[in-house]
């Protein structure tokens, strides 16, 4: 039988949901197209949106859009529906990411409904965490998330986790180097008052500046700066962890943008502040050397870095209006 047709107040608030998702540099490379005849939801990336320097083959914008798909999985399981998902469903049309159906018979997913309360809570923090360690389960039931999504979260040992700051550190150094990535983060930066973007990064999210670089945390203030931002010391010893997959294909990139936003809710429900970073995996020189060569890990996607601090606070979003279109 067919899938129920939806009407187009609950996609708009199943899209509400979804775009509280986080992307790279705020950026919500995403657009919905909700076919009204058959009921459903398309998923599509946004190329206005692409970064040509930092992602020229539009990883980190496919992970972004899984983050989103995720994001709408975990709404639709809330209001008692069964998201059926097809990934890249047009071999033709590369920006058309996935198509969803919600199938009304069935049980929900109670896991996915649990992690609803935490999309709103979900925020990136880019201040200092205490140095006080992440319990092991904690971070067990955080790899446990991303398996369910297809992916491996690890936590790196020592040596690896040295190896993995020292391609922070120099991918800071690329960065500066690189006039056009400096531009490009620039436009997604934003310096003025609260309220006056709904996309980027602004001021209020950048958090303090580091007295030694010991933290894996970018710093969107570099080298502007911002008026009466202070500086800080953050914790000596980052507790990260490493997302990937054994492919690197944009289904995989999907994938690790699902399990990015699960291991993401799942912290928030479990205290942790959280940040991410993508700079050492924008430079294919470093992005190689981010793998443990003794893991079943082919490619990293994401560096997480986990603790306990301040949460940071939210960031603009564009209104359902803007990303959702009805045909």
């Amino acid at each position: 039988m067919p899938s129920p047709v939806p009407s187009r107040s609950l996609v708009s608030s199943l899209v509400g949901d979804a775009v509280t998702a986080p992307s790279m540099h705020n950026a919500q490379p995403w657009r919905f197209v909700l076919r009204e005849a058959s009921g459903v939801l398309e998923l599509h990336g946004d190329p206005s949106r692409a970064m040509p320097r930092q992602d020229p083959d539009h990883r980190a914008l496919h992970i972004g859009c899984g983050a989103a798909l995720f994001g709408l999985r975990v709404a639709a399981a809330h209001r008692g529906l069964c998201p059926v998902v097809r990934p890249l469903p047009s071999p033709d049309d590369p920006w058309h990411l996935a198509d969803v159906r919600f199938d009304g018979s069935g049980e929900a997913d109670e896991e996915l409904d649990a992690l609803h309360p935490a999309l709103a809570r979900r925020h990136t923090s880019r201040f200092p965490f205490s140095e006080e360690r992440v319990p092991a389960e904690l971070f067990d039931g955080l790899s446990a998330a991303a398996l369910l999504e297809g992916c491996r979260l690890t936590v790196p040992g020592d040596w690896h986790a040295d190896t993995v700051m020292g391609l922070v550190h120099a991918s800071a150094l690329y960065e500066a180097a690189d006039e056009a990535v400096r531009a490009e983060i620039a436009a997604w930066t934003r310096r003025g008052t609260a309220g006056e973007s709904a996309d980027g990064v602004p001021a209020y999210a950048f958090g303090p500046r580091q007295y030694d670089v010991t933290a894996p945390v970018r710093d969107f203030g570099a080298p502007g700066g911002a008026a009466g931002r202070p500086s800080e010391r953050f914790e000596r010893t980052p507790q990260i962890a490493l997302l990937g997959t054994a492919d690197d294909t944009p289904e995989a990139w999907l994938r690790a943008g699902q399990a990015m936003h699960r291991v993401l809710l799942r912290a928030t429900l479990d205290g942790l502040a959280a940040s991410l970073m993508s700079q050492p995996l924008e430079w294919p020189e470093l992005r190689f050397d981010a793998r443990d060569p003794l893991s079943a890990v082919g490619y990293v996607h994401m560096v997480f870095r986990l603790g306990y601090g301040p949460a940071g606070r939210p960031t603009p979003r564009r209104p359902v209006s803007e990303v959702l279109v009805l045909a």
